[in-house]
């Protein structure tokens, strides 16, 4: 016979009801798991497998056979090939004769980041002075290739024209689109208008853009040949130039990005506490003032996180340089990925995924320093 309690319920049930409560209980607990699972998943399987896979390729010759790729080891020979091989000028750029100028610059940045290395040691952990020293090595290995570059009058590598498209780039259009989105947040006519308008260009495939810039700047049948032709530069001819390639690359990037710097900026400053400017306000504080004092500090984290990720897609471009000048004049145009595509097609797999792993490992130090000591150091600054 089964044994009953008080509440006169057969005690198997009991157990089976204490059973679904303590798995609900545990489905509860773990939920958060179960609904980003597929989407980890999906990224071990389309992202982080192939990204360790194509480390097979980067150490190694590889070769078309009837059977399929045939792989020879060859260590870090593809990866060496661009700081000291064939593609070391292609890579870095032409680093001799350096000035004395650019020898006196480099000095005194090794200087200034050796001193920051060494005031490190004082508030940061062993992990940290890790980060900081591989911060510090490639803060060096960079100034380096700037000096002796670009500083001494060589002509600079795909390395740096990425930085270039990444520095010089994301600053402009953070400038420009974090100025569009504080007129459009202030109380004028039209604005609904212009939000619109600005927007427009993020919707266009980066193709698109391409074709579209590469005709508006054609300097004999585009819009600004009439304007040339009344400064008298009609002979002039930007895509033979390599500086002015590059800006003109910059200024299509910029055109394709700055919407999303602006809508971005947009909703951070429409959701400032209306109740701080007009106190500022009745105060007689100026609007520089409250920008400055109340706007910029609530803003900041949604503009260094906007800025952040700008960074990492800038460092992938190669679609404009690829449409509108093919990397030239010469390479002057070309980014780390576009070589790395050029490479590819030429049937170089190994060489190809060393510049990919390159461009990896530039990307997170970057992006790693600038977040840590430009976010974080800003947020533990003291007030």
């Amino acid at each position: 016979m089964p044994s009953y309690n008080s509440t006169h319920q057969p005690e198997s049930v009991l157990a089976g009801a204490s059973r679904r409560d303590r798995f609900a209980e545990w489905v509860d607990r773990h939920c958060g798991t179960f609904f980003i699972a597929p989407a980890v998943t999906l990224i071990l399987i389309f992202a982080i497998f192939p990204t360790i896979y194509s480390l097979f390729f980067a150490v190694s010759r590889v070769r078309f056979t009837p059977d399929g790729l045939k792989f020879r080891f060859v260590g870090l020979r593809n990866f060496s090939k661009q700081f000291f091989g064939s593609a070391e000028v292609h890579f870095l750029g032409r680093t001799e004769p350096v000035h004395v100028i650019g020898m006196i610059i480099f000095a005194l940045i090794v200087i200034a980041i050796v001193w920051w290395w060494f005031r490190s040691f004082k508030k940061a952990t062993w992990v940290g002075m890790i980060g900081r020293t591989i911060s510090a090595a490639m803060g060096i290995f960079l100034s380096w290739i700037l000096c002796a570059s670009l500083l001494s009058g060589n002509a600079i590598g795909t390395l740096y024209t990425t930085l270039f498209y990444v520095i010089v780039g994301c600053a402009l259009q953070f400038i420009i689109g974090t100025g569009l989105a504080f007129l459009c947040s202030q109380p004028i006519s039209g604005k609904n208008f212009f939000r619109v308008v600005f927007f427009i260009p993020l919707m266009i495939t980066p193709l698109g853009i391409g074709y579209a810039m590469r005709m508006l700047a054609d300097v004999s049948k585009g819009p600004i040949q009439p304007l040339l032709g009344v400064f008298g530069l009609g002979d002039w001819v930007w895509s033979v130039d390599a500086w002015s390639a590059r800006f003109v690359m910059m200024i299509g990037d910029s055109w394709q990005w700055i919407p999303f710097i602006f809508i971005c900026m947009l909703a951070a400053l429409e959701n400032i506490p209306r109740d701080h400017v007009e106190a500022a306000q009745v105060d007689g504080a100026s609007s520089f003032q409250i920008f400055r004092e109340i706007t910029w500090p609530q803003i900041v984290p949604v503009a260094v996180t906007v800025l952040l990720i700008r960074m990492i897609e800038a460092f992938k471009i190669v679609d404009l340089p690829n449409i509108m000048t093919g990397g030239g004049p010469g390479s002057a145009t070309e980014s780390m990925t576009l070589n790395a595509m050029y490479i590819w097609r030429a049937n170089d797999l190994g060489s190809s995924a060393a510049i990919a792993y390159l461009l990896l490992i530039l990307t997170v130090v970057v992006c790693a320093s600038f977040f840590n000591y430009v976010v974080l150091g800003r947020i533990r600054r003291p007030n």
